[in-house]
């Protein structure tokens, strides 16, 4: 299929939008009353540093909403409001964030139900408004939708898309795309439908194994084993891997994305010398700048004296898990929680581990004076955020009384 010359036709049909529905305005105010915070604000003008009792807090210089999840989300209020008497599905989740889903769906927007593992689109019908999210969809997604006859409104985000641009320019020139990410995350399975050959790589670990096959060969069946659910059908190690490009989900860590690209350059340099690199490898920048900054500025806040760190967003968020593994590198205790609901008390906090399973920790809260560093991922509202900061000043304040 040419995925280009599909979202191209897709684009400029009369049932597609891009740009809203002229709600903006009502849209932003309805956005700031439900998810921004005055407490939020407050810090921010206080030049991130916040003192209440025994509670200092350090607050990231950028975290919580980026651009492109707040127009996600304003897309779907303007889209709830032009469209106030039909049904409105969407594809996936809007964004990675609990209570952002949950207004979804108190607004009467539905998501498209999943039956064993596969998405049920039998339940749209033609006239129906369905919603692309800010991860996107895939093409196989939006050729039904297409078909189906559907107003089709599409958030998905100026960064997702740029990655989409990447693997076409792969696929054109017979590249395999290495894309750093999840197979499972939506953006990736997106992603990836719009790539010719691909292959998925996790983490450097994984992209090591792959660059000492490009250069020393290796079990092929063990290969395709190993990488089973994370390529495009019919790869072959012993073939694809010859001219490869690299892309990634965007909201992966930076520095790790960075040094499987270097690793990656430096097998074909190695494989194929210096002068016939070009035909063997490319790479294009195609990290988020919001991912970026929320990364940056976490760097920075761990540099801090802190007792303990609060990551805030969606236990399904991957660029807030990345914000946790920044913290747990640097051995600060760290929660990432989703909401303020994790905190039980003072003695005891239910939170996400990196390997994604759910684990309480007792007396996590520690006695006196503490600094307390906190962010949040690109999905969560301020809201959230500082309903948790308020918690931890009531559960010291108590102590403090006792």
């Amino acid at each position: 299929m040419d995925t280009k010359a599909f979202k191209r036709s897709l684009q400029h049909s009369e049932n597609y939008n891009r740009k809203g529905f002229g709600h903006q305005a009502e849209a932003t105010t309805q956005l700031q009353s439900e998810y921004q915070s005055s407490l939020i604000q407050e810090i921010r003008d206080r030049n991130y540093i916040f003192t209440t009792g025994d509670v200092t807090i350090r607050l990231a210089q950028a975290f919580g909403f980026c651009w492109g999840v707040e127009r996600a989300v304003a897309m779907a209020y303007e889209t709830r409001q032009h469209f106030p008497n039909q049904r409105i599905w969407i594809t996936n989740e809007i964004i990675h964030n609990p209570s952002v889903n949950q207004r979804m769906q108190d607004m009467n927007i539905q998501f498209i139900p999943v039956e064993a593992g596969k998405k049920d689109f039998s339940v749209v019908e033609t006239g129906d408004v369905v919603i692309l999210p800010a991860f996107g969809a895939s093409v196989q997604e939006m050729q039904i939708l297409h078909d189906q006859g559907c107003q089709i409104v599409d958030t998905t985000c100026p960064w997702v898309s740029k990655v989409w641009n990447t693997v076409e320019k792969h696929k054109k020139i017979a590249f395999t795309s290495i894309i750093h990410g999840k197979y499972k995350h939506e953006e990736t399975i997106a992603t990836s439908s719009f790539a010719g050959k691909y292959l998925i790589v996790l983490n450097l670990q994984e992209a090591q194994y792959v660059a000492d096959y490009i250069l020393n060969g290796g079990d092929r069946q063990e290969f395709l084993q190993k990488f089973a659910r994370a390529c495009s059908a019919g790869f072959d190690p012993d073939q694809d891997l010859e001219r490869v490009g690299i892309a990634n989900q965007t909201t992966m860590l930076k520095g790790e994305t960075e040094q499987i690209g270097k690793l990656f350059e430096r097998t074909m340099m190695q494989k194929y010398g210096t002068i016939e690199l070009n035909q063997h490898f490319q790479s294009f920048n195609t990290i988020c700048d919001a991912t970026q900054e929320r990364q940056d500025a976490m760097l920075e806040l761990v540099q801090e004296d802190l007792d303990l760190m609060l990551v805030v967003g969606g236990f399904n968020s991957s660029n807030t898990a990345q914000l946790q593994q920044i913290a747990a590198a640097k051995g600060i205790p760290s929660y990432h929680i989703d909401c303020v609901e994790r905190i039980k008390s003072a003695n005891a906090i239910e939170y996400r581990q990196l390997n994604g399973q759910l684990a309480t920790e007792q007396n996590w809260l520690p006695h006196g004076k503490i600094i307390v560093g906190v962010t949040s991922g690109a999905s969560t509202p301020d809201k959230v955020v500082a309903d948790i900061i308020q918690k931890i000043f009531a559960l010291k304040a108590l102590a403090s009384a006792l």
